[in-house]
């Protein structure tokens, strides 16, 4: 018994030395990825960053799309909100927006009416009058602000959020959709998205994200005391040398430890939960689960009567099939013009990430180019055909992984003569060889990253890949190996010496 408690005090002290402060930055970040409605007016300088996180030839996903105001004007957009480009300059187009550069995260943007654009953004709709006016936010008769896409069908406007479609004539009024269910339809989810949600709580409402809000306190808590602990014999030698008096600081010590035991005993199955449950968020353990579907858990955030809640990403209208095409993340549907009959999902479609689609933009009749962190592929409806858009052959299979070596984030055309890619890493690329267009001080200076997304790559361990590497991907599944272990460990020791001091009762003769 004694070896067995002087390993588990070894498991617990030396690795918990170095994961206290991880999990700090782990409970921290996690509370305010919580909250983006909250923080989301709060930017960081990307300065402050380290490498990597600095604009770099409109790469990061800084452009999604693009649509020409006339020959020698155009419109582009994305996580840097809305710029104005033409031959001699790039001019900020975000007038209206609030404050925050997560209000400025626009998915698509389209002309309505001539000189009337609407962007779907994170946080609502918003409409511009040209040649004068700014963005104002529409009222949507829907609780979610998060939307997903905008598009025209014929003189139809047409918006997505993750759950439903609103179709408006006028651009004001909106009649609220729930799609059909498919055919075939099965009351499931993706395991990830279950993972997700239950790592963050939203898998119970607020109540639940409030709840793991105290399981980030209580991560704190167990750290700090933890470190006192470690201390509290060197502070003590320290003053003994010095002849100070150390009762106070012995008993301080008792009830720091007493704090951290009880915490950690009370908490210790809800933390492991959590722990486990984000450790497959992040590869390598999310390639296996990544297309994994699960039940509906009843009674939870994600168990909905609309079969479609949280799946839909974007749309368009094929004017030659007289159909809907959504990508979802059950993938590719077709739907009819009154969207009064079963979705039906497409026999064959190109690969999209679990991270979602990025561009569906029509080139052609019932062809389109699709692009996500997967690639960037022509599909042709009609011949029921895919080619890789690179190597203009059938793509290959990735064994998996969620992502490839061409990240598309975004594309669109300015003319016949134009067209311009955009890949998360590398950044813009022209298919005719244009050259690129630099980005300004000014995009530079008013494109920060926002301090959810700084708490995202905090979470992630992206923040340390330029300390590690490609090894970062490592970061979360052996941080939450290390936490594992320091939680166990931790019950064990106070397993142990309780049963051993634990009183023994007297059998009565």
């Amino acid at each position: 018994m004694k070896k067995s408690l002087k390993l588990f005090r070894k498991l617990h002290k030396w690795p918990g030395i170095v994961i206290a402060f991880l999990a700090i930055l782990f409970a921290l970040s996690g509370i305010v990825m919580n909250h983006r409605s909250l923080f989301s007016s709060i930017d960081i300088n990307r300065n402050w960053l380290p490498p990597g996180f600095q604009y770099n030839n409109w790469n990061l996903a800084a452009v999604r799309g693009g649509i020409p105001l006339d020959s020698s004007n155009f419109l582009f957009y994305g996580n840097i909100g809305i710029w104005k480009k033409n031959d001699q300059s790039i001019s900020d187009f975000n007038q209206g927006f609030p404050s925050g550069i997560d209000h400025r995260k626009i998915y698509q943007l389209v002309e309505f009416t001539p000189k009337q654009f609407y962007a779907a953004t994170h946080f609502g709709l918003y409409k511009r009058q040209l040649p004068e006016g700014q963005w104002e936010q529409i009222t949507i008769p829907i609780k979610e602000n998060r939307l997903t896409d905008v598009f025209v069908k014929q003189d139809t406007l047409i918006v997505l959020s993750r759950h439903h479609l609103l179709k408006s004539a006028d651009g004001n009024q909106f009649q609220v959709i729930q799609l059909p269910e498919p055919t075939n339809y099965k009351r499931e989810t993706g395991l990830f998205n279950t993972l997700w949600e239950l790592h963050s709580g939203e898998l119970f409402g607020l109540p639940g994200k409030l709840f793991v809000d105290l399981l980030g306190i209580v991560t704190i808590l167990l750290a700090v005391t933890g470190l006192l602990h470690f201390f509290f014999p060197k502070i003590a030698k320290r003053r003994r040398e010095k002849k100070k008096d150390n009762t106070k600081l012995t008993t301080t010590r008792r009830l720091n430890l007493r704090w951290h035991n009880v915490v950690g005993y009370l908490f210790l199955i809800l933390l492991l939960l959590n722990t486990m449950a984000g450790m497959f968020l992040r590869p390598p353990l999310l390639i296996p689960i990544a297309g994994s579907k699960v039940g509906l858990i009843p009674g939870t955030h994600l168990d909905s009567p609309n079969p479609w809640f949280d799946k839909l990403r974007k749309g368009v209208w094929d004017e030659e099939r007289k159909q809907y095409l959504f990508s979802t993340s059950d993938g590719f549907f077709v739907a009819d013009e009154s969207l009064s009959h079963p979705l039906q999902r497409m026999d064959f479609q190109p690969p999209v990430s679990v991270m979602g689609c990025n561009v569906l933009s029509s080139i052609g009749p019932s062809q389109y180019l699709v692009g996500s962190f997967s690639g960037l592929f022509i599909w042709d409806l009609n011949k029921q055909l895919v080619l890789d858009a690179f190597t203009q052959r059938p793509p290959m299979n990735t064994g998996g992984r969620p992502i490839s070596d061409n990240m598309v984030t975004g594309y669109f055309e300015v003319n016949a003569n134009e067209h311009y890619l955009f890949d998360y890493n590398r950044g813009m690329y022209s298919f005719e060889g244009n050259p690129d267009w630099p980005m300004s001080e000014e995009v530079l200076e008013k494109t920060p990253l926002s301090l959810w997304n700084t708490a995202l790559e905090i979470h992630t361990g992206r923040i340390f890949e330029h300390l590690l590497g490609p090894f970062y991907i490592l970061y979360v599944p052996l941080s939450g190996l290390c936490l594992l272990m320091v939680l166990i460990s931790g019950f064990l020791i106070w397993w142990k010496a309780y049963r051993k001091n634990k009183p023994k009762k007297k059998v009565r003769t």
